[in-house]
């Protein structure tokens, strides 16, 4: 299982959200191209980041980014305000290792399929999930798609992932938040990382009894020192322990 280590951009700041809320980041003090230099001297293989000012279209923080990409030496998955074909093909030519597209798959699904199509194992979407339906803009406007018609809908596009939150879960609810996550993981044949659920490293260790889950985006628990990264790649990266059968 791949551990995806989070920064999330605002204003040149690394912040985390809470229930997806824009309006009310926490912020963090620290360096974000320091922060992600750390990550790879822990041992991360993937990086993901999140451009927040992008995603709510009040500007960007593309230089910081490009130099994180720059910098870092690992492949970075970057998110926020995709919404063209332009902008993920811009980035990709920056270097960037993967593209996450949300809110474009809803209104221009035909667009994402080519953009998966041309751009093998480059392109994810995003499910964002509130109240049980997806939403779209920014974890702002609620869509008329359920989760699991949406994720079916593009089960036949090739895309390198599908990356799913529960935005709608308390940031204490890391049960509620899994059964979502674990019941629609059973239902598309696409990878699927993990979102919102981990809070400690135990929480690592149970995504990986989840069937395909190949991965989970941690920030928050990692800005504020609940998980070492070391510690979630080791048991991230550690054989599953045998489970006994039954007849």
């Amino acid at each position: 299982m791949i551990i995806y280590p989070t920064i999330e951009l605002h204003k040149g700041k690394c912040v985390s959200l809470t229930r997806g809320r824009l309006e009310e980041p926490v912020i963090w003090h620290v360096d974000p191209v320091e922060t992600a230099k750390s990550f790879v001297a822990a041992g991360a293989s993937w990086m993901h980041v999140t451009d927040i000012d992008a995603l709510a279209g009040e500007g960007d923080n593309s230089a910081l980014i490009e130099q994180i990409i720059r910098t870092v030496g690992i492949p970075v998955q970057v998110g926020g305000g995709f919404r063209s074909r332009d902008s993920v093909t811009k980035w990709i030519d920056k270097g960037a290792g993967r593209i996450v597209v949300g809110t474009m798959a809803a209104y221009d699904p035909d667009t994402l399929r080519e953009l998966a199509k041309f751009h093998p194992d480059q392109i994810v979407l995003a499910v964002d999930i509130f109240q049980g339906s997806v939403m779209t803009e920014g974890w702002r406007t609620k869509s008329a798609f359920s989760p699991d018609s949406y994720i079916a809908a593009f089960d036949d596009a090739p895309l390198a992932g599908i990356i799913l939150t529960d935005i709608d879960a308390d940031i204490e609810d890391s049960d509620g938040t899994l059964g979502v996550i674990s019941g629609l993981a059973g239902l598309t044949r696409h990878s699927v990382i993990a979102r919102g659920t981990v809070r400690s490293v135990d929480d690592v260790s149970r995504l990986k009894y989840v069937p395909n889950i190949s991965g989970t985006i941690i920030g928050r628990a990692l800005l504020s020192r609940d998980v070492s990264l070391q510690e979630a790649l080791a048991v991230a990266q550690g054989e599953r322990e045998p489970t006994a059968e039954f007849q």
